[in-house]
Protein backbone atom coordinates (compact mmCIF):
# COMPACT_ATOMS: atom_id res chain seq x y z
CA UNK A 1 0.00 0.00 0.00
CA UNK A 2 1.42 3.23 -1.17
CA UNK A 3 2.02 6.03 1.36
CA UNK A 4 1.67 8.62 -1.72
CA UNK A 5 -1.47 9.90 -0.37
CA UNK A 6 -0.09 11.54 3.17
CA UNK A 7 0.09 15.18 3.40
CA UNK A 8 1.09 17.61 6.25
CA UNK A 9 -1.03 17.27 9.43
CA UNK A 10 -1.73 20.78 10.41
CA UNK A 11 -2.63 21.54 13.96
CA UNK A 12 -5.23 24.35 14.01
CA UNK A 13 -7.10 26.64 17.05
CA UNK A 14 -10.33 26.36 15.22
CA UNK A 15 -12.74 29.03 16.00
CA UNK A 16 -16.37 27.72 15.97
CA UNK A 17 -18.55 29.78 13.86
CA UNK A 18 -21.57 27.90 14.00
CA UNK A 19 -23.09 24.93 15.74
CA UNK A 20 -26.46 23.48 15.24
CA UNK A 21 -28.59 20.95 17.00
CA UNK A 22 -30.21 18.21 15.46
CA UNK A 23 -32.91 15.79 16.68
CA UNK A 24 -31.40 12.26 17.73
CA UNK A 25 -28.39 14.45 19.52
CA UNK A 26 -27.07 14.85 15.91
CA UNK A 27 -24.77 18.10 15.63
CA UNK A 28 -23.41 20.05 13.02
CA UNK A 29 -20.28 22.10 13.69
CA UNK A 30 -18.53 24.90 11.45
CA UNK A 31 -15.20 25.83 11.64
CA UNK A 32 -12.64 28.30 11.02
CA UNK A 33 -9.42 26.14 9.98
CA UNK A 34 -8.12 27.81 6.73
CA UNK A 35 -5.29 25.31 6.52
CA UNK A 36 -7.18 22.30 6.79
CA UNK A 37 -9.92 23.54 4.53
CA UNK A 38 -7.31 24.25 1.99
CA UNK A 39 -6.07 20.51 2.00
CA UNK A 40 -8.73 18.06 2.96
CA UNK A 41 -10.05 15.49 0.62
CA UNK A 42 -13.41 13.46 0.36
CA UNK A 43 -12.44 10.60 3.27
CA UNK A 44 -10.10 12.29 5.50
CA UNK A 45 -11.18 13.58 8.78
CA UNK A 46 -10.22 15.84 12.39
CA UNK A 47 -9.07 14.66 15.28
CA UNK A 48 -11.05 17.18 17.69
CA UNK A 49 -9.82 18.34 21.42
CA UNK A 50 -13.95 18.09 22.21
CA UNK A 51 -13.11 20.43 26.00
CA UNK A 52 -9.75 20.80 28.71
CA UNK A 53 -10.85 18.60 30.78
CA UNK A 54 -10.84 15.61 27.62
CA UNK A 55 -7.49 15.69 26.34
CA UNK A 56 -8.19 12.89 24.85
CA UNK A 57 -9.25 13.78 20.96
CA UNK A 58 -12.23 12.46 18.89
CA UNK A 59 -11.59 11.66 15.49
CA UNK A 60 -15.00 13.39 13.19
CA UNK A 61 -15.20 12.78 9.51
CA UNK A 62 -15.21 15.97 7.21
CA UNK A 63 -18.33 16.67 5.77
CA UNK A 64 -17.33 20.01 3.63
CA UNK A 65 -15.05 22.62 2.87
CA UNK A 66 -14.66 26.11 1.52
CA UNK A 67 -11.22 26.75 0.73
CA UNK A 68 -11.85 30.20 -0.16
CA UNK A 69 -13.54 31.01 3.17
CA UNK A 70 -11.32 28.77 5.23
CA UNK A 71 -13.98 26.75 6.57
CA UNK A 72 -14.41 23.34 7.68
CA UNK A 73 -18.08 21.34 8.35
CA UNK A 74 -18.88 18.52 10.33
CA UNK A 75 -21.06 16.55 11.26
CA UNK A 76 -21.09 13.88 15.06
CA UNK A 77 -23.69 12.74 17.17
CA UNK A 78 -23.46 13.14 20.75
CA UNK A 79 -22.91 9.24 22.09
CA UNK A 80 -20.48 9.63 25.01
CA UNK A 81 -19.08 12.15 27.74
CA UNK A 82 -16.87 13.55 24.96
CA UNK A 83 -19.16 13.78 22.09
CA UNK A 84 -21.64 15.56 24.55
CA UNK A 85 -18.88 17.82 25.82
CA UNK A 86 -18.33 18.51 22.30
CA UNK A 87 -21.86 19.86 21.57
CA UNK A 88 -21.47 22.29 24.41
CA UNK A 89 -19.19 24.16 22.37
CA UNK A 90 -19.98 27.49 21.31
CA UNK A 91 -20.04 30.19 18.23
CA UNK A 92 -16.91 32.01 19.09
CA UNK A 93 -14.98 29.25 20.76
CA UNK A 94 -11.81 27.87 19.92
CA UNK A 95 -11.18 23.66 19.78
CA UNK A 96 -7.75 22.56 19.09
CA UNK A 97 -7.98 20.25 15.77
CA UNK A 98 -5.58 17.92 13.96
CA UNK A 99 -6.16 17.59 10.16
CA UNK A 100 -6.55 16.50 7.56
CA UNK A 101 -5.72 12.80 8.44
CA UNK A 102 -5.92 9.70 6.69
CA UNK A 103 -6.19 7.96 3.14
CA UNK A 104 -8.83 10.14 1.05
CA UNK A 105 -11.47 8.09 -1.21
CA UNK A 106 -10.01 7.77 -4.82
CA UNK A 107 -12.05 10.24 -7.43
CA UNK A 108 -9.42 10.42 -9.79
CA UNK A 109 -11.86 8.76 -12.51
CA UNK A 110 -14.38 11.50 -13.52
CA UNK A 111 -15.17 9.70 -16.06
CA UNK A 112 -16.97 6.72 -13.46
CA UNK A 113 -20.36 6.75 -11.94
CA UNK A 114 -19.52 6.68 -8.10
CA UNK A 115 -21.95 5.64 -5.94
CA UNK A 116 -22.06 7.22 -2.44
CA UNK A 117 -23.75 5.33 0.44
CA UNK A 118 -23.84 6.50 3.85
CA UNK A 119 -25.46 5.61 6.75
CA UNK A 120 -25.88 8.02 9.98
CA UNK A 121 -22.52 9.78 10.72
CA UNK A 122 -21.27 7.96 7.67
CA UNK A 123 -22.97 10.26 5.72
CA UNK A 124 -20.60 13.30 5.56
CA UNK A 125 -18.17 11.92 3.68
CA UNK A 126 -20.15 11.07 1.18
CA UNK A 127 -21.42 14.20 0.56
CA UNK A 128 -17.92 15.63 0.37
CA UNK A 129 -17.47 13.12 -1.69
CA UNK A 130 -20.03 13.98 -4.22
CA UNK A 131 -19.59 17.73 -3.90
CA UNK A 132 -15.93 17.52 -4.75
CA UNK A 133 -17.30 14.95 -8.08
CA UNK A 134 -19.60 17.28 -9.30
CA UNK A 135 -17.43 20.39 -9.25
CA UNK A 136 -15.20 18.06 -11.60
CA UNK A 137 -17.12 17.17 -13.91
CA UNK A 138 -18.26 13.75 -12.20
CA UNK A 139 -21.51 11.96 -11.67
CA UNK A 140 -21.98 10.83 -8.51
CA UNK A 141 -25.34 9.69 -6.80
CA UNK A 142 -25.85 9.49 -2.95
CA UNK A 143 -27.87 7.42 -1.26
CA UNK A 144 -27.99 7.68 2.41
CA UNK A 145 -29.35 6.32 5.44
CA UNK A 146 -30.43 7.33 9.23
CA UNK A 147 -32.68 6.04 12.07
CA UNK A 148 -33.87 9.04 12.96
CA UNK A 149 -34.85 12.45 11.33
CA UNK A 150 -31.64 13.69 8.95
CA UNK A 151 -30.03 16.89 10.29
CA UNK A 152 -30.39 18.73 6.87
CA UNK A 153 -33.40 20.23 4.68
CA UNK A 154 -35.33 17.86 2.97
CA UNK A 155 -37.08 18.32 -0.46
CA UNK A 156 -38.94 16.56 -3.18
CA UNK A 157 -36.30 15.39 -5.98
CA UNK A 158 -36.51 16.36 -9.47
CA UNK A 159 -33.69 13.95 -10.82
CA UNK A 160 -35.23 10.73 -11.21
CA UNK A 161 -33.59 6.97 -10.67
CA UNK A 162 -34.10 4.28 -12.30
CA UNK A 163 -35.44 1.70 -10.23
CA UNK A 164 -35.97 4.10 -7.41
CA UNK A 165 -40.31 4.29 -7.44
CA UNK A 166 -43.30 4.67 -4.73
CA UNK A 167 -42.97 7.05 -2.39
CA UNK A 168 -38.99 7.26 -2.24
CA UNK A 169 -39.12 11.12 -3.48
CA UNK A 170 -36.86 12.71 -0.89
CA UNK A 171 -33.37 14.24 -1.12
CA UNK A 172 -31.13 16.60 0.57
CA UNK A 173 -32.10 20.11 -0.42
CA UNK A 174 -27.89 21.18 -0.53
CA UNK A 175 -27.12 18.55 -3.04
CA UNK A 176 -30.33 19.13 -5.34
CA UNK A 177 -29.25 22.50 -5.64
CA UNK A 178 -26.02 21.54 -6.61
CA UNK A 179 -27.38 18.83 -9.35
CA UNK A 180 -26.38 15.41 -7.63
CA UNK A 181 -29.01 13.24 -7.59
CA UNK A 182 -29.98 11.90 -3.91
CA UNK A 183 -32.34 9.17 -2.46
CA UNK A 184 -33.01 8.63 1.05
CA UNK A 185 -33.74 5.47 3.51
CA UNK A 186 -34.67 4.86 7.25
CA UNK A 187 -36.46 2.11 9.02
CA UNK A 188 -38.20 4.84 11.03
CA UNK A 189 -41.19 5.19 8.91
CA UNK A 190 -39.49 9.00 7.30
CA UNK A 191 -41.66 10.15 5.08
CA UNK A 192 -40.55 10.90 0.93
CA UNK A 193 -37.86 7.80 2.66
CA UNK A 194 -37.54 4.22 1.26
CA UNK A 195 -38.28 2.06 3.76
CA UNK A 196 -35.65 -0.30 4.23
CA UNK A 197 -31.68 -0.61 4.76
CA UNK A 198 -29.69 2.16 2.29
CA UNK A 199 -27.47 -0.79 1.06
CA UNK A 200 -31.08 -2.25 -0.18
CA UNK A 201 -32.00 1.22 -2.22
CA UNK A 202 -28.71 1.23 -3.85
CA UNK A 203 -28.91 -2.06 -4.70
CA UNK A 204 -32.66 -1.81 -6.41
CA UNK A 205 -30.95 1.43 -8.25
CA UNK A 206 -27.98 -1.12 -9.44
CA UNK A 207 -30.16 -3.44 -10.30
CA UNK A 208 -31.77 -1.07 -13.02
CA UNK A 209 -29.01 -0.07 -14.81
CA UNK A 210 -27.61 -1.86 -17.81
CA UNK A 211 -24.94 -4.15 -18.02
CA UNK A 212 -22.61 -1.20 -19.19
CA UNK A 213 -23.94 1.56 -17.12
CA UNK A 214 -23.23 -0.55 -14.08
CA UNK A 215 -19.56 -1.51 -15.63
CA UNK A 216 -18.88 1.98 -14.83
CA UNK A 217 -19.88 2.19 -11.60
CA UNK A 218 -17.78 2.66 -8.48
CA UNK A 219 -19.27 2.29 -4.91
CA UNK A 220 -18.34 3.96 -2.12
CA UNK A 221 -19.34 3.86 1.38
CA UNK A 222 -19.24 4.70 5.44
CA UNK A 223 -21.07 4.17 8.20
CA UNK A 224 -22.14 1.37 10.40
CA UNK A 225 -20.25 -2.04 10.16
CA UNK A 226 -23.21 -3.97 9.27
CA UNK A 227 -23.97 -1.41 6.72
CA UNK A 228 -20.19 -1.56 5.21
CA UNK A 229 -21.03 -5.30 4.88
CA UNK A 230 -23.90 -5.18 2.94
CA UNK A 231 -22.08 -2.90 0.62
CA UNK A 232 -19.22 -5.45 0.45
CA UNK A 233 -21.50 -7.84 -0.50
CA UNK A 234 -23.42 -5.81 -3.15
CA UNK A 235 -20.21 -4.84 -4.72
CA UNK A 236 -18.63 -8.70 -4.73
CA UNK A 237 -22.50 -9.74 -6.09
CA UNK A 238 -22.52 -6.81 -9.43
CA UNK A 239 -18.84 -7.13 -10.23
CA UNK A 240 -18.51 -3.54 -8.93
CA UNK A 241 -15.05 -1.92 -7.06
CA UNK A 242 -16.08 -0.75 -3.66
CA UNK A 243 -14.03 1.12 -1.16
CA UNK A 244 -15.15 1.25 2.81
CA UNK A 245 -14.46 3.84 5.11
CA UNK A 246 -14.23 2.42 8.45
CA UNK A 247 -15.16 3.54 11.61
CA UNK A 248 -12.58 2.70 14.49
CA UNK A 249 -11.64 4.19 17.86
CA UNK A 250 -8.65 6.11 17.73
CA UNK A 251 -6.01 6.96 20.44
CA UNK A 252 -3.53 8.80 18.29
CA UNK A 253 -4.93 9.27 15.18
CA UNK A 254 -1.39 9.59 13.80
CA UNK A 255 -0.31 6.35 13.22
CA UNK A 256 1.78 6.23 16.53
CA UNK A 257 -0.13 4.00 18.99
CA UNK A 258 -1.31 1.42 16.20
CA UNK A 259 -4.05 0.90 18.30
CA UNK A 260 -7.00 0.84 15.37
CA UNK A 261 -5.26 -2.21 13.16
CA UNK A 262 -7.41 -3.90 11.03
CA UNK A 263 -6.42 -7.67 9.12
CA UNK A 264 -5.96 -6.77 5.58
CA UNK A 265 -5.20 -9.41 2.53
CA UNK A 266 -2.36 -8.01 0.18
CA UNK A 267 -0.92 -10.13 -2.98
CA UNK A 268 -2.07 -13.25 -0.71
CA UNK A 269 0.08 -11.52 2.20
CA UNK A 270 -1.69 -10.83 5.44
CA UNK A 271 -0.64 -7.26 7.25
CA UNK A 272 -2.27 -5.45 9.81
CA UNK A 273 -3.16 -1.72 8.48
CA UNK A 274 -3.47 1.33 10.58
CA UNK A 275 -7.30 2.41 10.43
CA UNK A 276 -6.50 6.54 10.77
CA UNK A 277 -3.39 6.94 8.58
CA UNK A 278 -3.27 3.66 6.36
CA UNK A 279 -6.76 4.36 5.99
CA UNK A 280 -9.96 4.85 7.15
CA UNK A 281 -10.76 4.34 2.67
CA UNK A 282 -9.67 0.82 2.36
CA UNK A 283 -10.01 -1.22 -0.82
CA UNK A 284 -13.01 -4.14 0.15
CA UNK A 285 -11.50 -6.49 -1.72
CA UNK A 286 -8.15 -6.43 0.44
CA UNK A 287 -10.29 -6.63 3.41
CA UNK A 288 -10.94 -9.91 4.51
CA UNK A 289 -13.50 -8.92 7.38
CA UNK A 290 -15.60 -7.81 4.56
CA UNK A 291 -15.05 -10.85 2.27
Amino acid sequence: MSDSHRNVIFEENAEVLAHIHHKGDQCVMRLHAPKIAKDAKPGQFVHVRVSEAKPLRRPISIMLTDPKKGTVDLLYKMIGEGTHQLGERKAGEKLPILGPIGKPFDLSDTSKRYICIGGGVGIPPMVFAADDLIARGGKPVVFAGSEVAFPFALKPSTFMLPGVTGNTTFTITSLEERGIPCRLASNASLYGCYEGHVPDLARDYLLALSSEERAECILLSCGPHPMLHAVARLGRKLNIPTQLSLEEHMACAVGGCAGCVIKTLEDGEEKYRRVCVDGPVFDADILPEFA
